[in-house]
């Protein structure tokens, strides 16, 4: 395994100071091109508290292309994926924003705050679905996940309440405080919810199942991030996900076969704000984490260990993000700063790295079945 290398960072003196990076994405039409939000600045009161900016990796001027903002501190962002010039964000009054480059500053579209829609903070968005039908899925902390048309952000089109029914709560199932959300690849209907117990929750949209199903115990604080298998090869792994947490751990699970998570990595020394799956190489990912640390791990090589850890930042690193072939990382610290990575030779795949993957977690599965009788003779 090679070095990283630094190819870049971005920040603006005006607009990133004081604040930390709450998110970052892709472009899904322009690989050059990323969107990134920001928390309120805490120094300067007269600044929009929503800000998300727009960078354009070959622009050498250290200066954000365009600039977004709203009235409440954006904790989640992305490019609609279908309709490439319109970014969607979700804020911490639970509004949802809709920009578009081809307009101001200010949104074209905005969810009212009202009881129909979110009055928490919503931390997790996806788009699901085909060009021709797709919508946008929002999960906010008080356990809302809203389902919207991009069209008409006037009014959820189903609105679905997770509640924890194993809650300690006497009165009533407590709802779910969703941190990280996750779909299955190409699933619209299923998916999965970290939340501030540290608790991951299958649930489905619709259905006899709707709500809350399993529960993927394991964490022992909030879930900071979710991530599944892209699985584009010629083994599906699109079963596995992995998890990251302010416990100092990240963990991968099979949601096939068990509840309990097949692996745990705790080399780690303090949170790990994010964690994501390579979308190219089978068994590499990356987390991100409060030391400043971005660690990348091969399963196929090691797995008590990242293969390469790289001190980023002097500040804890936020958010993660691959670029789409697998080649550059992206990652965001609590100061504003955005770090470009190229991870050279490292996601570099062999024709025999699935075959490969597949025994690792064959080997892993093999261990927790070991290991599971001795977990149930020591709670007896």
């Amino acid at each position: 395994m090679g070095e990283v290398r630094l190819i870049n960072k971005f920040h603006d003196e005006k607009w990133t100071k004081h604040r930390a990076v709450t998110d970052i994405a892709w472009s899904p039409k322009h690989n050059d091109l990323i969107v990134a939000s920001y928390s309120m600045n805490e120094e300067n009161s007269t600044d929009p508290d929503g800000v998300v900016l727009l960078w354009s990796l070959q622009n050498t001027l250290e200066r954000p292309e365009y600039r977004f903002t709203c009235q409440s501190p954006v904790t989640s962002a992305f490019f609609s994926p279908f309709s490439p010039t319109l970014v969607v964000g979700g804020t911490y009054s639970g509004q949802i924003v809709l920009w578009d480059l081809r307009a101001k500053s200010t949104p074209v579209q905005q969810t009212p705050l009202s009881s129909v829609g979110h009055t928490h903070p919503v931390y997790c968005m996806d788009v699901v679905g085909t060009t021709n039908a797709h919508s946008l899925v929002s999960a906010s902390t008080d356990g809302k996940v809203c389902v919207w048309s991009l069209d008409n952000l006037y009014q959820p089109q189903e609105v679905l309440e997770l509640h924890n029914k194993a809650s300690k709560v006497v009165t009533a199932a407590a709802p779910v405080a969703v941190t990280a959300m996750s779909f299955p690849n190409a699933e619209v209907n299923e998916f999965y919810a970290g939340s501030e117990e540290g608790v991951i929750y299958q649930c489905f949209r619709h259905g006899a199942k709707s709500g809350v199903n399993e529960r993927y115990e394991g964490h022992l604080g909030p879930i900071t991030g979710t991530s599944f298998h892209p699985s584009s090869g010629p083994i599906n792994f699109s079963h596995l996900f992995l998890s990251s947490s302010t416990d100092w751990s990240a963990k991968l699970w099979n949601s096939k076969t068990s509840t309990k998570s097949l692996y745990s990595f705790e080399d780690a020394t303090d949170y790990i704000y994010d964690v994501e799956w390579c979308p190219t190489h089978p068994a590499v990912f990356a987390t991100a984490d409060g030391t400043g640390s971005l660690d990348l791990w091969n399963l196929n090589e090691e797995v008590d260990v990242p293969t390469i850890k790289t001190a980023v930042s002097s500040h804890a690193l936020s958010k993660l993000v691959w670029s789409v072939d697998g080649k550059k990382i992206i990652t965001g610290d609590s100061r504003g700063y955005l770090h470009l990575y190229d991870v050279g030779e490292n996601t570099t795949t062999r024709s025999d790295e699935w075959q490969r993957f597949e025994d690792t977690i064959q080997k892993m599965t093999v261990a927790q079945n070991e290991a599971a009788p001795t977990q149930d003779s020591l709670i007896q």
